[in-house]
């Protein structure tokens, strides 16, 4: 089965990268910009796992968390916050809106290789969260 993974960066530059190699370890990938592409594509097929960029812009990233968490066809899903910003008090944040993990910036491909490796062989009924050992 190939997993479904949606990518939510508004760095094009980013968000190429991080497709590109998902493509090339065999994932199924969906790419969105904004909050509104993010939703839409969730609602359209929803991913296993989302690769979610905690500041897209001027918008929170996070709200789309803490949104997915209040559905109940979606509160599975598996999120990994992808930040630049690592310091204990973001930390905190992006646990408290519902991430199940995080991957900092720049991209550590082996960390986010062993995150993507954990959460999909967790069950759909966890939502445990991990950090970075």
């Amino acid at each position: 089965m190939t997993h479904r993974i949606l990518v939510v960066e508004d760095n094009d530059l980013s968000r190429e990268l991080l497709c590109d190699w998902l493509e090339s370890e065999g994932y199924q990938v969906t790419s969105a910009v904004t909050l509104q592409e993010a939703f839409d594509a969730i609602k359209k097929l929803p991913p296993d796992v989302i690769l979610l960029d905690v500041q897209l812009g001027d918008q929170d990233g996070l709200s789309i968390a803490t949104w997915i968490r209040h559905q109940p066809t979606l509160a599975h899903t598996r999120i990994i916050a992808v930040t630049a910003h690592a310091m204990v008090t973001e930390q905190e944040r992006i646990f408290q809106s519902g991430c199940n993990a995080y991957v900092p910036k720049p991209i550590d491909f082996k960390e986010l290789t062993k995150q993507l490796q954990q959460w999909l062989s967790v069950p759909t009924t966890s939502r445990s969260h991990a950090g970075i050992e």
